[in-house]
């Protein structure tokens, strides 16, 4: 096995944001030398890795230029150049995940088509090349009203997604590739990350539930485990195990599902990183999300994935109507209550529904945990000077 610690092994990063700067944590553990790539020079990770490079992840040269940098190439984003990834690879760079995989998943198009061909429940949907092919399906009674319409590209934390109930709701919409999906009526969102490395040892985390913010479409709260009965919570973790193995994954896919009246588990969408739904893992888990992205890509004995205790996240988002120098307010008070560890992702500015960090909170009693995070969403506001 190569000695990836205190070597000159170089694992190099695309992407700086806050999901870098957790993994930063496992590396540093470690003591493995990293390269970040990120447009921002005010990057959360542009000042604790060993080499900082500013530039653009969608830029074919950039992005190649520093693949040749590095000894082995893992993402935090899966927005980036997939062609500069295809050439690496080709010139044989070992890249987790795939550049084959991040093609399919970086298109909600192509990464729901994919779930059909391999038979992995999901809702119904129908791609468009634009708005103007949509309205004509609306027009021809192939798409009827509610359903939901999502961007094939470009989409994050609720942006590129929106119910449409009329024809007149397509009108805010941006012309281009998408996708129209039945409208599930569902119980739960469900997600579950699993670990996959390259001798094809799997693991998967427990099934998490998550509660969104009706407004921002954000997820508000992550509640690990989810309060689901023992059959389904087994159901959403083979389900997750179908897909991993359907992309032959390496590194950590987070899977989104939705639970249906009828106690269906349907996936949603993947990521193929580090995920939110994943950062109780840090306090609760025996071994972080972080860590076992770090042991799949390199191909060590995966972690134990259960948890020592109930944990649940709460996103700290930037408050409404606050744009500026960021000021926590009241974190003193959140940080008397046992169990209770704040997460600051290093962003200088707040801005409207910015992620800004997280709060994880761990109790034997997942009751008392969530009683605890509401507590702690109504205490720590993220303001501005």
């Amino acid at each position: 096995m190569k000695n990836y610690f205190s070597s000159d092994f170089t694992l190099g990063v695309l992407g700086g944001g806050q999901l870098g700067k957790m993994l930063l944590t496992e590396t540093q553990k470690f003591d493995i030398q990293t390269f970040i790539l990120d447009p921002n020079k005010e990057a959360p990770c542009a000042k604790i890795c060993n080499e900082f490079f500013q530039g653009d992840l969608l830029d074919f040269d950039t992005v190649y230029n520093f693949g040749k940098k590095v000894d082995l190439l893992t993402i935090e984003i899966e927005n980036v150049n997939i062609d500069a990834l295809d050439k690496l690879a080709a010139e044989g760079l070992r890249i987790f995940p795939k550049p084959s995989n991040l093609r399919t998943i970086q298109n909600k198009a192509l990464q729901k088509t994919f779930y059909s061909d391999h038979q992995i429940p999901t809702a119904p949907f129908t791609r468009y090349e634009g708005l103007d092919n949509l309205k004509k399906a609306i027009d021809n009674k192939e798409v009827t009203f509610p359903f939901v319409w999502k961007s094939a590209r470009f989409g994050y934390d609720g942006n590129g997604v929106k119910i449409v109930k009329a024809l007149e709701d397509l009108a805010q919409l941006p012309n281009g590739e998408c996708i129209a999906e039945k409208l599930i009526p569902f119980k739960n969102e469900l997600a579950v990350i699993v670990a996959r490395n390259i001798s094809g040892e799997t693991k998967t985390y427990p099934v998490v539930e998550m509660e969104f913010h009706p407004e921002a479409n954000q997820v508000e709260y992550v509640i690990c485990p989810a309060r689901i009965e023992n059959n389904i919570a087994d159901k959403a973790r083979k389900v997750a195990l179908q897909v991993a193995d359907a992309f032959e994954f390496v590194g950590l896919l987070a899977v989104e599902m939705f639970q249906t009246e009828n106690n269906e588990i349907l996936v949603n969408e993947v990521a193929p990183r580090t995920h939110n739904s994943g950062h109780y893992s840090i306090e609760a888990s025996y071994t972080s999300q972080f860590e076992q992205h770090v042991r799949s890509i390199l191909d060590l004995p995966l972690g134990n994935t259960d948890s020592k205790l109930a944990g649940i996240m709460v996103n700290l988002v930037g408050a409404e109507g606050y744009t500026g120098n960021v000021v926590y307010q009241n974190i003193e008070n959140i940080l008397k209550i046992d169990g209770v560890t704040p997460h600051i992702y290093g962003k200088k500015e707040t801005k409207p529904f910015r992620k800004m960090g997280h709060v994880t909170i761990v109790n034997k009693d997942i009751n008392e945990a969530r009683k605890i995070a509401q507590e702690v969403k109504e205490t720590i506001k993220v303001i501005a000077k």
